[in-house]
């Protein structure tokens, strides 16, 4: 018994540093975005940015809250006789509310950066992966729709295995690599990789920014 709670505990603990390490840079890409602050890139770097395939969607939900907080307001108000309820209900709202436009604000501070050492693949603040430009063989423009909906997701193709970095389960960029590489990755340690995919809005660009890459403009899902 103690040694399967030694091992629920090692298995919580990492996660609910995961959660408050996310939470935290939630409230800080939102505190930073509020500022307009500049994005802090290099001389030569060029940001890319992802957003686009989620911002309706992310635009919708943060209407419909903005619509449900005095709503529910009224109805808690009315309905419910406890009067602390009122504001935890309006607390809990204010704070959906607040953590989607962070979510939005950590997605557009951290955009992919084409550097002159490398591609930066990053996704919010929790995913950022470097690759020089050494170890990269070639990039190709190919539209994906994964069955997933995860963020990451790491697949088996033969011998071969993929990483890919998905925004609203699609990628946009084959990453063809030169040698098997390791990367960090969130809940999936450090993953052998030969091919990293990435979503970009504007893969084009992306590709025509590659510093001496070999890219070819294969379209398909």
């Amino acid at each position: 018994m103690s040694d399967t709670k030694a091992l629920n505990r090692a298995r919580v603990g990492p996660l609910l540093r995961r959660a408050a390490q996310a939470e935290a840079a939630t409230w800080r890409s939102l505190y930073v975005w509020a500022r307009r602050r500049p994005l802090p890139l290099a001389a030569g770097d060029e940001p890319f940015g992802y957003l686009g395939v989620v911002k309706p969607i992310l635009g919708i939900f943060i209407g419909l809250s903005v619509v449900e907080i005095p709503i529910f307001d009224v109805v808690v108000t009315h309905v419910v006789p406890w009067r602390p309820a009122r504001w935890i209900v309006l607390g809990l709202g204010i704070w959906g509310l607040l953590w989607m436009i962070g979510l939005y604000a950590s997605m557009t501070l951290h955009p992919h950066v084409v550097g002159d050492r490398g591609l930066r693949v990053r996704l919010s603040s929790g995913i950022d992966v470097f690759v020089p430009w050494t170890d990269v063989e070639a990039l190709r423009k190919r539209y994906r729709s994964l069955p997933s909906s995860r963020s990451v997701q790491v697949e088996q193709e033969g011998d071969r295995q993929v990483v890919s970095v998905s925004v609203g389960s699609q990628t946009s960029i084959d990453v063809l690599l030169r040698r098997p590489m390791t990367f960090d990755l969130p809940r999936g340690g450090s993953v052998p990789t030969n091919e990293l995919r990435l979503y970009a809005d504007d893969p084009d660009g992306l590709l025509r920014s590659a510093r001496g890459t070999p890219a070819s403009t294969t379209v398909s899902r």
